[in-house]
């Protein structure tokens, strides 16, 4: 598999399960390394514009998220009101997760 818009980025496989999940890590290591390095990301063409030698043309989506560089965590202070601080530690809630999982949300949008 190839992208048009991506030249040199490839995948393959010994399936199309394989490749295609192959191509997510391609699309995402791609994307990662030009966003980590502030570079540009070229506009996917439109896939109706997009000719195949073996008539297949298929959608790709990646997680950037997981092949980011900037992993290391670093140390934040919040502040909540006491009575959710003690509810959050009764049920025994992750705050770094939960806080995390909302910012990625947030992001999203």
């Amino acid at each position: 598999m190839e992208f048009p818009d991506i030249e040199g980025c490839q995948s393959y496989g010994d399936s199309l399960e394989e490749t295609m999940n192959n191509a997510q890590e391609a699309l995402g290591l791609y994307i990662a390394s030009k966003l980590d390095n502030n570079e540009e990301i070229n506009k996917p063409s439109d896939i109706k514009n997009i000719e195949s030698a073996d008539g297949f043309v298929s959608y790709v989506s990646s997680d950037v998220s997981k092949y980011r560089k900037k992993v290391k965590a670093v140390k934040k202070t919040l502040t909540i009101p006491e009575w959710l601080n003690e509810e959050a530690e009764k049920n025994h809630i992750n705050f770094s997760s939960v806080l995390q999982k909302a910012l990625m949300d947030e992001l999203q949008k």
